[in-house]
């Protein structure tokens, strides 16, 4: 299949590698970096989101990257809209496409459906949310069930978030939650004309926590407490996933109460422990790649990377 059909995909765990050889393979195969970071899309969230540096995206363009300010949150179906406007752009210039990162639901959109095509609408979702104030779950439930009543599809009816957002589906939509998920099953991935070329970098459990406890030191010695605090100026607090952000949300909570920076240091690197083990979980479950590369044992030949 020609060039201009194919997605390479480069992913891992966070602390694993995968952006410096991204860029890498990208200057030696004329490419240009989509991310698949869901933290790189904020202005202002550079160290502690390992940003790429700006040498780095002097060397390579890359696309989804500092797209909207800190308060104001994406969805994946923003994303999935940009990525594949950014797709189309670059192989229309005849350059080959890179995505990298590893979050995984930004990562999944590019083999299989992540969101339906039911359109938000902010009149809904006030409505929504001003029955969650008045009510809490157990009035979103009970709206719920009016409007569906033989089932709730697979639902997890504990998880307020997961609620609100199923109400707000079957309001706009008109169609009950098993219509919807049914619909969705039978749906493509937006993404489904190209090729996928994937590879899965890893290293072992030893090799990233001793990478996790230099990056996270280096991160604060080059002014992390400082970014969160300006950050924090800028409406930081107004995006829940940018807030809740490892780095971020312990950084916040260490500015209001206050410790030694030891602490900050242990509790970021605690949190990314824990990411990695669901980042592990997440690539044996759900992504089946055409290579893994273990990185432990030396960098990878650039021409035979996704051969």
């Amino acid at each position: 299949m020609q060039a201009d059909n194919r997605i390479f995909v480069l992913t891992g765990p966070t602390a694993s590698g995968k952006t410096a050889l991204a860029v890498r393979w990208a200057e030696a195969n004329r490419a240009e970096i989509i991310s698949a970071d869901a933290l790189l899309f904020y202005r202002g969230m550079d160290i502690g989101t390992a940003k790429p540096t700006p040498e780095e995206r002097a060397r390579v363009p890359h696309h989804l990257v500092d797209i909207a300010p800190v308060r104001e949150p994406l969805n994946v179906r923003r994303y999935v809209d940009l990525a594949l406007e950014a797709v189309r752009d670059i192989q229309g210039r005849g350059k080959r496409v890179l995505v990298t990162g590893g979050s995984g639901f930004y990562l999944k959109s590019y083999f299989t459906p992540v969101a339906d095509d039911t359109v938000e609408d902010p009149v809904v979702r006030a409505e929504v949310e001003r029955l969650e104030r008045e009510g809490g779950l157990a009035a979103m439930l009970s709206r719920l069930r009016e409007l569906n009543p033989g089932s709730m599809g697979n639902l997890d009816i504990r998880n307020p978030r997961r609620v609100a957002r199923a109400l707000e589906r079957c309001i706009t939509s008109g169609k009950t939650l098993v219509v919807l998920e049914y619909e969705f099953s039978q749906a493509l991935s937006p993404f489904a004309p190209w090729e996928k070329h994937t590879v899965l970098l890893q290293r072992s459990k030893e090799s990233l926590e001793e990478r996790i406890y230099e990056r996270t030191a280096a991160m604060i010695e080059a002014g992390l407490i400082e970014e969160v605090a300006r950050l924090q100026k800028q409406g930081l607090e107004q995006n829940p996933s940018a807030a809740r952000a490892i780095g971020y949300r312990e950084t916040l909570h260490w500015l209001d109460h206050g410790s030694d920076v030891s602490e900050l240091e242990e509790a970021i690197n605690v949190s990314t422990r824990q990411l990695v083990a669901k980042q592990f979980k997440w690539f044996r479950t759900q992504l089946e790649p055409d290579r893994i590369v273990d990185l432990d044992e030396g960098e990878p030949e650039l021409a035979d990377l996704f051969a």
